[in-house]
């Protein structure tokens, strides 16, 4: 069955608009934990919008031994005030999984991926150190033609399809193009001998349709929309309903 990762910096942004530790992520973690997810997935940005150092390590703390912990983040982004780096924080916590994505401050969310002809070989050491301390190393990239055998060369052993063009293009009724082009790359990553993640704008309402397209999917992270349907249905209620969906 696909991996369910539960991304929770949006529990942090509704912290952080009070101040204080309501609601505690380590809470929602447990919560999501004893719904039966498969992992957690935090995005800590240098500007500690949402998701800070302390959540970092305090999850560490949680979900070590127990179940996949997923880092995401900027690997050229420097350290900043309380924020160490992106590598700084996986050789402190050791997670099971660093997703590189090249986003910066200036983006509400991540909004493409990289580009591995371009970028390859300034990523090839930094997967190299994340490959020495553990962690397994997935690279964001957007659904179309890449050169999955750069991605393997430097060491990678993920991509991640970014899917908000496909939730777009779902919401607007028109998927088939968006979806075939998710698919094909899938197909060509997992020729060249990587494994297949998915995540961003995944919702109940597209989930299915991806998770029945993509053959041997292997992870999804979903943050926004499984909080925001939270809302209305319970934390833990959502989760076994995204766990349903993905059997």
């Amino acid at each position: 069955m696909t991996l369910l990762s539960v991304n929770l910096n949006k529990i942090a942004v509704l912290r952080n608009s009070r101040g204080g530790n309501e609601p505690d992520i380590v809470r929602a973690a447990q919560t999501c934990i004893d719904a039966g997810c498969g992992g957690i997935t935090v995005h800590p940005r240098p500007d500690q919008r949402h998701v800070r150092p302390d959540d970092v390590r305090r999850l560490a703390a949680l979900l070590r031994g127990r179940l996949e912990y997923n880092i995401e983040g900027n690997p050229f982004a420097a350290a900043r005030g309380a924020y160490p780096g992106l590598i700084a924080l996986a050789r402190e916590t050791r997670p099971t999984q660093v997703t590189l994505v090249p986003d910066d401050d200036g983006q509400i969310t991540s909004d493409h991926g990289f580009d591995l002809e371009r970028d390859g070989e300034r990523l090839r050491p930094l997967v190299a150190e994340l490959r020495g301390l553990g962690c397994r190393v997935s690279l964001f990239v957007d659904a179309g033609p890449q050169d999955f055998e750069r991605a393997v060369a430097i060491g990678a052993e993920r991509i991640e399809i970014y899917t908000g063009p496909y939730a777009e293009a779902f919401a607007a009724g028109d998927v088939h193009a968006s979806l075939a082009l998710c698919v094909d790359t899938a197909r060509r990553a997992q020729q060249a001998g990587l494994a297949v993640n998915a995540g961003h704008d995944l919702s109940q309402a597209n989930l299915g349709t991806l998770r029945a397209a993509i053959p041997g999917l292997a992870e999804v992270s979903i943050g926004h929309a499984l909080i925001g349907e939270a809302l209305y249905d319970g934390l833990a209620a959502t989760v076994r309903n995204y766990l349903q969906i993905l059997r």
